[in-house]
């Protein structure tokens, strides 16, 4: 083989490691990176006209295709207008690796326009940091970056490629470095569980791995035995959904209906999830969401294996044989006529899902209700924004449709959130990728006037209510789609939003629709 130059290594070595797919916004400084895309076959990179869109479709990508992609950023400034995104990801406990570029060593000591602390704006996003020496050690660094992103659950690795390290001969491919293996059940734990979950007053709390269809099946096979409930984490990264799969309720987001949901339930068992907290501080409530003297048993972490826990806990409380509870059938929905509103939103939805589609919900306050009418939907995934930042919608459903090309996705997105990342739409465009987008336009940052009243603004004024006002001008994303090449059209009312979302369905590549709501 002729010699190779350190960036050359680096994508050999990454491809030896499994990661096949580039989300890319790439500078001077990565531009060995890019011509050794040319020459290494077995990458297939994704361009973002926006760092951010990178990031989250990284996100997405590892949350359906189970192994990490790589984003590759220019420098600081483009790490930094990737982090929001970043930040769901570590949340949602996504593996990716960043690959960010940085001066020649010879080149730092002259303070650059550019030049910037990149190691000190990772870290905050990121479980692992570090920079490559020379060319010799990038190949090996990018396995070891690999090896971190795909420790459990899945973790944020950063890895600094100053650009003369690119450019240098003497570039060594690595081999694969041992993936860690997930945490083992806790035998102690297990037992404390055991004794929790007996009756309608105890709670089966699940996060993470613990909502994929077969551990789903496994919880309702305990609550069938046990009689405790079932719920899920407000915010989930991935969990399955619809007709023939245990159906499971989430704790609310809205702070009151949180404590009241949780009230009844004196004991909670964890398993991969955080015990329940509210999103943020109000005036005069608690943070804490579960009832004063509730015992919480964390059986088990995101990064631990779930699905063994669950196996384990049902053989302990004897639900073996038993018909789990709570599973899903399809129902009979009628379509709903009038205006949109979340409740015929919501039905519609119910309707149309297609069988195997990924949903991907940025619906923020439209769509809380959306999950009683989705229940007995079309057997789908559904992915949440699970560290709260938005703009993350359109991005994370590049992602998951790159990983999963033989299904539709469906991303539901308000218009406020949309504004964010628009630039989404051009790679879906550009990759024809097959999504369809409803934007509810309620021209407003409507979950923020919510919150005015949360934290105690009882009569906010007009230049409150101006600034969470996303009118004058309106925003028109049909027209905005259409100038980054994707088909859309708007809609009105119930029936309408039905039609849009069949005619995006049978349309191959993106299609977006622009709900008045």
């Amino acid at each position: 083989m002729t010699e190779l130059n350190g960036a050359e290594s680096l994508v050999r070595s990454l491809i030896a490691s499994g990661v096949d797919t580039c989300f890319t916004n790439p500078g001077t400084s990565e531009m060995h990176f890019v011509a050794a895309l040319d020459k290494v076959p077995g990458m297939r990179s994704v361009l973002a006209l926006f760092e951010g869109v990178a990031t989250g479709a990284a996100d997405g990508y590892f949350r359906m295709a189970e192994k990490p992609a790589c984003t590759l950023l220019h420098l600081g400034p483009g790490l930094a207008n990737g982090l929001a995104n970043l930040h769901n990801a570590k949340k949602a406990g996504s593996g990716v690796v960043n690959i960010v570029g940085e001066h020649a060593a010879s080149h730092i000591e002259l303070d650059a326009p550019l030049t910037s602390d990149i190691a000190g704006i990772a870290r905050p996003m990121s479980h692992w940091v570090h920079a490559s020496i020379s060319a010799a050690d990038v190949g090996a660094d990018a396995a070891r970056a690999v090896q971190a992103a795909r420790t459990p659950p899945g973790q944020v690795a950063t890895l600094i490629l100053p650009s003369d390290t690119a450019w240098t001969s003497g570039g060594q491919v690595a081999e694969p470095f041992a993936v860690p293996e997930r945490g083992h059940l806790d035998t102690a734990a297990l037992d404390r569980a055991i004794a929790a979950l007996d009756g309608p007053d105890s709670l089966l709390l699940l996060g993470g791995r613990a909502l994929t269809e077969a551990a789903l099946e496994t919880a309702g096979r305990i609550a069938a035995q046990t009689g405790c409930a079932l719920l899920s984490e407000w915010s989930n990264a991935r969990m399955e959904r619809g007709a023939g799969r245990v159906a499971v309720g989430k704790v609310p987001y809205p702070i009151d209906l949180a404590l009241e949901a949780l009230d009844r339930y004196r004991r909670i068992v964890l398993v991969g999830a955080r015990a329940p907290i509210g999103f943020f501080a109000y005036p005069g409530k608690p943070a804490i969401l579960s009832r004063d003297g509730a015992e919480i048993i964390s059986l088990a972490g995101a990064g631990d294996d779930l699905a063994g826990t669950l196996e384990a806990l049902s053989d302990a409380v004897g639900a073996s044989r038993m018909a789990p509870s709570g599973v899903g059938t399809r129902q009979d929905i009628a379509l709903p006529q009038g205006a949109a509103t979340p409740e015929t939103i919501a039905a519609v939805l119910g309707r149309t899902i297609p069988e195997h589609a990924i949903v991907v919900d940025e619906s923020v306050t439209t769509g809380r209700g959306f999950f009683a009418a989705t229940t007995g939907a079309a057997p789908h995934t559904w992915l949440n924004n699970c560290g709260g930042s938005i703009g993350y919608g359109l991005p994370v459903a590049i992602g998951a449709a790159i990983a999963c090309p033989d299904r539709k996705v469906l991303a539901l997105t308000g218009d406020g959130s949309a504004m964010y990342t628009p630039q989404a739409l051009w790679t879906m465009a550009r990759e024809q990728l097959d999504v369809t987008i409803v934007i509810f336009a309620n021209r407003s940052y409507e979950i923020l006037r919510g919150e005015l009243t949360n934290v105690g603004v009882r009569n906010p004024g007009p230049r409150a209510i101006d600034m969470l006002s996303l009118s004058r001008p309106d925003l028109g994303w049909v027209g905005m789609a259409r100038a980054m090449g994707v088909d859309g059209c708007r809609a009105g009312d119930a029936p309408g939003l039905e039609a849009a979302i069949k005619t995006g369905l049978a349309k191959p590549g993106p299609y977006l629709i622009e709900l008045e709501c």
